[in-house]
């Protein structure tokens, strides 16, 4: 396989690379590149006026989603061009982490199943970022179960009175929307009583209430409905058939987890840490485990370059994008630990305190674990490429077939 540009792709990294040069916010480059992954929280401006002034310009020169439809706020360009896109914008990406879910999830959901009116209503807006999303699926009784859920949808006219709870909702506290999945019929069995819908979440009956990480920030939230009302036209595929529709949330939820695993800011940490015997870099056990990691992080790359390439030819996006999340989450997690082994006593300090790498591998040790529940438990993932990429058995599943009211729950008889 040739991983070469062509002479029409090098011209248009070279567009990508020319347009960032000249608009790209150049003063939050260094404050950005330390900040830990997964965090926009920015000192020197106010962090969501910055990240919808970037993603603002990025829409309104064609960057933002170039390969979407040009009637929802792309430009019809290539899966090809996105990639490249992506590569090029680099730590300025992080800007734009308040509307991922919505340009890598919600979105390819609602052109899916949305009206063609609300895809041209709703989609530029999410484009230009004056509009944020969320994606309201895991529930505190539910876990990496998302067909266990409860959130109750109730028939009312022409329309549903929505009670229940969600949480680790990223974004939710700045979400204009959030793309809802609720238990329509309690009676069917759990995989056949949902419904997806998009909701308003600035209306009365819907209460955001941030979560405090370990980390100490707030991306995660618990969201909770109390008789919030969804229109019925705000139904996404047929009633019952909820979980066909999140099928295509979850896939492209997969595919976008191509997060760095840290191998960079590890070679650097060991470019400038010195040991007994000079630079960490020259250290053969520390060379060894540097290359099993290259190794690992070119494996993932190229991997997340495969999906990407089946889903330029129209195909949707397979279970095989499991691999790549359940291998990075364990990669981010070893390698963290690594370079705080590597730092020793002043692994201990905060980011004001330590000169090795700005806090950035303390501020992962806090949120890494994260990874290996959000998207998909590993154990989830592991039994996805089991059954559905390796064709092994499946699990004894006890609930298979049985009405969702009628399984039986600790404290509740069935």
């Amino acid at each position: 396989m040739n991983f070469d540009d062509t002479p029409q792709e090098a011209a248009l990294r070279r567009r990508a690379q020319d347009w960032i040069a000249a608009n790209a916010p150049h003063e939050l480059r260094e404050e950005l590149q330390n900040a830990p992954l997964f965090s926009l929280e920015l000192k020197s401006v106010d962090s969501m006026t910055a990240a919808r002034a970037w993603q603002r310009k990025k829409a309104e020169a064609g960057w933002a989603c170039a390969h979407w439809p040009s009637a929802y706020g792309g430009r019809d360009a290539s899966r090809l061009e996105r990639v490249i896109w992506d590569q090029e914008e680099g730590v300025y990406a992080r800007l734009s982490q308040p509307f991922s879910i919505g340009v890598g999830m919600t979105g390819p959901t609602l052109m899916a199943y949305a009206s063609e009116i609300q895809k041209r209503t709703l989609l530029p807006k999410l484009v230009n970022g004056e509009e944020v999303w969320c994606q309201l699926f895991s529930e505190p009784g539910a876990g990496s179960d998302v067909a266990g859920l409860s959130t109750r949808a109730v028939r009312e006219g022409d329309g549903w009175r929505v009670h229940g709870q969600k949480v680790w909702t990223s974004w939710a506290h700045e979400a204009a929307w959030g793309l809802l999945f609720a238990r329509t019929d309690p009676t069917a069995p759990k995989h056949k009583g949902l419904t997806m819908f998009f909701i308003d979440m600035r209306q009365p009956g819907v209460s955001v209430k941030p979560i405090r990480m370990m980390n100490d920030k707030r991306v995660f939230n618990e969201v909770f409905f109390d008789g919030a009302w969804v229109p019925d036209t705000q139904r996404l595929g047929e009633v019952g058939g909820g979980w066909q529709v999140s099928i295509t949330t979850l896939m492209n939820e997969r595919l976008g987890s191509g997060v760095p695993t840290g191998f960079e800011q590890l070679f650097q940490l060991c470019l400038r840490l010195e040991g007994d015997n000079g630079p960490l870099v020259d250290d053969p056990a520390v060379r060894s485990n540097l290359a099993r990691w290259a190794a690992t992080a070119s494996g993932l790359r190229h991997t997340l370059n495969r999906a990407l390439t089946s889903l330029s030819r129209g195909e949707t996006p397979g279970p095989e994008n499991s691999v790549g999340k359940l291998a990075t989450a364990s990669t981010l997690i070893n390698i963290t630990q690594y370079a705080m082994d590597l730092l020793g006593e002043q692994g201990q300090l905060s980011a004001a305190a330590n000169e090795h790498g700005g806090g950035w591998f303390q501020a992962m040790a806090l949120r890494s674990p994260a990874l290996r529940i959000e998207a998909g438990s590993d154990e989830i993932l592991r039994n996805i490429i089991a059954e559905r990429v390796l064709g092994l058995p499946g699990d004894i599943r006890v609930d298979k077939n049985v009405p969702f009211d009628a399984i039986p729950t600790r404290g509740r008889p069935g």
